[in-house]
């Protein structure tokens, strides 16, 4: 194996001293065989700590790699363990992969990433691995940049709407973020109660410091950001501005148009011989509404 480098590159790996790769016939995968640097080595696998090391654990084990065009790549290495001051005997860490999980940080990152680019079945078919291991593949990477990022940090602005999900029979209350145009949170529910976590998460501090929400017309918002956010200015969103704008003036043509067609109608049943301009501007207003086409005088 002449350029180590490489390999490192093509799989995503750091700290990773590479002993040897080869073809899996059996199997037909890229296997590689690898091993921790020496200042990676002996460290507990949750705190990331040094400790003594002490056992073999189960012997050898693999972590799915990125694929090489279409040829799996796995990483094989040793799964020993080391004693933890605060965790006990655990098994050691590996830096290509988090603790207690088969697929490479690369891989992990990768899937995310397309998750959030990408199809449900784009996803599950070009990574080649199920829906449901999506899904614990995102909420380990969201955990590690959580921990290393404050999403609230800066937040002044902000929307609450909710969105409907299983053919409108469950609920997420989502928060966004009006100056970087982000989502900063979302739960499932539909109460203040669930509004409510999101102000806990928050802090009183950081909710002192909101100075405009925007929501829909709905009562609980209303009443649990007036709670905790007394000194932001509550205003509705755009998207109901114009909806609720766009009902009142589709109710109003609906109102003129019957009341047209019903003064079309009054002056054609008259015992009298209706006025012909009268009933012809009736008619005329009527189709106005409708959509019809205007009959001439």
């Amino acid at each position: 194996m002449r350029d180590v480098s490489l390999w490192r590159g093509l799989l995503g790996v750091e700290k990773t001293v590479i002993e040897r790769v080869e073809f899996d016939e059996e199997d037909q995968v890229l296997l590689v065989h690898v091993r921790p640097t020496s200042r990676a080595r002996n460290r507990c696998g949750i705190c990331g700590r040094r400790g003594p090391g002490y056992d073999a654990g189960q012997g050898r084990r693999r972590w799915r790699a990125l694929d090489l065009g279409t040829v799996q790549a796995w990483i094989e290495s040793d799964a020993s363990r080391v004693t933890c001051r605060e965790h006990g005997v655990v098994v050691a860490a590996v830096p290509w992969a988090r603790h207690d999980v088969g697929h490479t940080r690369a891989f992990d990152e990768t899937v995310a990433w397309l998750a959030t680019q990408g199809s449900k079945s784009t996803v599950t078919q070009l990574m080649r691995v199920a829906w449901r291991t999506v899904g614990s593949i995102i909420a380990r990477v969201w955990a590690d940049v959580e921990a290393t990022h404050d999403r609230f940090a800066g937040v002044r602005r902000i929307g609450i709407d909710e969105i409907s999900y299983k053919r409108n029979h469950k609920y997420l209350m989502v928060v966004v973020d009006h100056d970087t145009r982000r989502l900063i949170w979302a739960a499932p529910g539909r109460n203040s109660a669930t509004v409510g976590e999101f102000f806990d998460l928050l802090g009183e501090e950081r909710c002192k410091l909101i100075t405009h929400v925007s929501a829909d017309g709905a009562d609980f918002i209303d009443s649990i950001v007036a709670q905790r956010c007394p000194g932001a200015v509550r205003v509705a969103d755009p998207f109901h501005v114009v909806k609720w704008a766009t009902e009142a003036l589709d109710e109003v043509r609906r109102g003129a148009w019957n009341d047209a067609r019903a003064q079309a109608r009054t002056e054609a049943s008259a015992w009298q011989a209706p006025d012909r301009c009268a009933t012809k501007a009736g008619k005329r207003t009527s189709q106005r509404f409708e959509g019809g086409p205007v009959l001439p005088v």
